[in-house]
């Protein structure tokens, strides 16, 4: 599990918000991208919630060597 909740450079497909809630939580990025787009089908402030999470995550530092 991350420690932090962060967008990363990599392995992104829109934002990378499902790929950071993934990192963070220990769970692959499809399934949380499955879990958002099965949540879509119900009434609710989903794609708010994933517009507020892209502004408000910030993006992962790379890291350079």
């Amino acid at each position: 599990m991350g420690s932090t909740l962060n967008r990363p450079q990599d392995g992104r497909v829109i934002a990378g918000v499902c790929a950071g809630l993934a990192d963070r939580f220990g769970m692959r990025p499809f399934t949380v991208r499955l879990l958002f787009l099965l949540s879509c089908l119900l009434p609710g402030p989903q794609f708010v919630a994933y517009l507020v999470l892209w502004i408000v995550m910030p993006n992962r530092a790379t890291v350079q060597m």
